[in-house]
């Protein structure tokens, strides 16, 4: 069923949060900001409105996962800090102080399948219309903004062949055993003595017998495979994609295209950045779209199939329009976006070249330089908004999670500009006394407002 309208009974022994709360700190006032009625009118349509349990109240998922990406929590630790933390249950719609769970934090992993990825996106654009609103984010930010691509890592070990046949043969056997498929063998023994010689012997550098263990695990798989495809004649839809991996794992060589990585994450892909410290990351091209001026992220959208960086382009400038509502007038990408498809009247794209930089007017050597600015948002994106490491499933888990990244990172910016005039305006109020007891004035009997 629907949500019910959040509602908590009057206590006249209790006081209400908006009554002991600092109302300057930036979370209220965010609260205050946001139009929260929006997420109740979009995601009831996904509720059934007479069978089943009433779901959770939208405005408490929504703002638990506002806080989870905007402060770099898991589904429990963001729980965990809601039940500490008054401003934090002020912002989920909570009028009085819980203390007790309101949700188990496996409720967050059924909130983001019904959300999906236009629910995401969903979120994301409230982000940024309470920007607008504020007149933080402007039509001028969109006339230059700055377009990359970075890698969403997944939430997998790095893919060995030994490993990955070892993982494999352990899916196909719990699958044969959950539908009552009897196996000649199952090989679970020995292949975990295999596995553990496999990486003793790698680790002494004694790469010949490595290899043979590697075989030996090779073979095992084979025959559990094999096992099953005589004893089955139709299997169900999750078997057959269980078996259509096992053969593209055996089939594959070392320098084949489209391999598979992980048993659990098939989607996974290999890219190289040609990065010193790691020369291969595994996951999924992520484009983004931040504006020069304030670095605000205007656009983003995950790639699968490792695109060329100048075929994304086009669908990161559409994105930015429809999360915005303005076409963005220049763009400043690098060289990897050479040979883009974009047309020059809708969005003027500038590939910055440092060789020709002097021929340049100075005010384009300052937006080419600003192009650079793109860089430290991947790092505060990774570092703080958890798009380091993926750990939702599957190819819409990948575009919901850089979604909610990019709102977590809007957030801090939005709490930024809350914060930062009262902390001014403390500035000027500190300085204002020190000057005048250098006057010899008395600041005893003074007050200073802040509105």
């Amino acid at each position: 069923m629907k949500p019910k309208k959040h509602f908590e009974t009057p206590d006249l022994f209790r006081a209400r949060l908006d009554q002991i709360l600092d109302h300057s700190h930036q979370l209220y006032v965010l609260a205050n900001k946001i139009d929260w009625s929006v997420f109740d009118e979009v995601f009831g349509q996904s509720y059934d409105d007479k069978t089943g349990r009433p779901g959770c109240p939208t405005r408490l998922m929504v703002g638990l996962h506002y806080l989870k990406y905007a402060f770099n929590e898991s589904d429990e630790s963001v729980l965990d800090r809601f039940l500490e933390n008054p401003y934090w249950q002020f912002f989920c719609g909570f009028e009085y102080f819980q203390h007790e769970l309101p949700i188990d934090s496996s409720s967050m992993t059924r909130f983001r399948k019904r959300l999906g990825t236009g629910g995401a996106e969903k979120l994301f654009e409230q982000v940024i219309d309470t920007a607008k609103r504020g007149g933080h984010l402007t039509r001028s930010h969109l006339n230059k903004v700055n377009v990359d691509t970075t890698v969403q890592e997944k939430a997998i070990a790095f893919p060995t062949d030994a490993r990955l046949y070892y993982k494999m043969r352990e899916a196909l056997v719990r699958a044969a055993e959950s539908r009552e498929i009897v196996l000649r063998q199952n090989y679970r023994r020995l292949a975990k003595r295999a596995l553990s010689k496999q990486g003793h012997y790698s680790h002494a550098k004694q790469y010949r017998r490595a290899r043979r263990e590697t075989k030996r695990l090779k073979t095992m798989l084979g025959r559990v495979y094999r096992d099953i495809l005589r004893k089955i004649n139709n299997p169900d839809e999750p078997l057959a994609e269980l078996l259509k991996r096992a053969e593209k794992l055996l089939l594959q060589e070392k320098n084949d295209s489209h391999k598979l990585y992980s048993v659990h994450a098939p989607e996974v892909e290999c890219i190289a950045k040609g990065k010193v410290h790691k020369r291969y990351e595994f996951g999924n091209k992520v484009g983004l779209v931040t504006t020069s001026r304030d670095n605000w992220i205007v656009g983003v959208q995950a790639f699968h199939d490792n695109p060329f960086d100048g075929h994304t382009l086009p669908a990161c400038l559409s994105e930015t329009k429809r999360y915005t509502g303005w076409q963005p007038a220049e763009a400043y990408v690098d060289r990897g976006y050479r040979g883009h498809a974009v047309d020059p009247k809708e969005t003027l794209v500038h590939i910055v070249d440092r060789r020709h930089m002097k021929r340049k007017t100075r005010a384009i050597r300052y937006w080419f330089k600003r192009r650079s600015a793109i860089e430290p948002v991947f790092g505060h994106l990774k570092s703080d908004h958890r798009m380091s490491r993926n750990y939702l499933k599957g190819r819409d888990g990948d575009q919901i999670n850089a979604v909610m990244c990019a709102c977590g990172y809007n957030l801090r910016k939005l709490l930024a500009v809350f914060f930062l005039p009262e902390k001014i305006w403390q500035l000027v109020q500190r300085l204002a006394a020190i000057y005048l007891s250098f006057l010899g004035i008395s600041t005893s009997n003074l007050h200073f407002s802040y509105n």
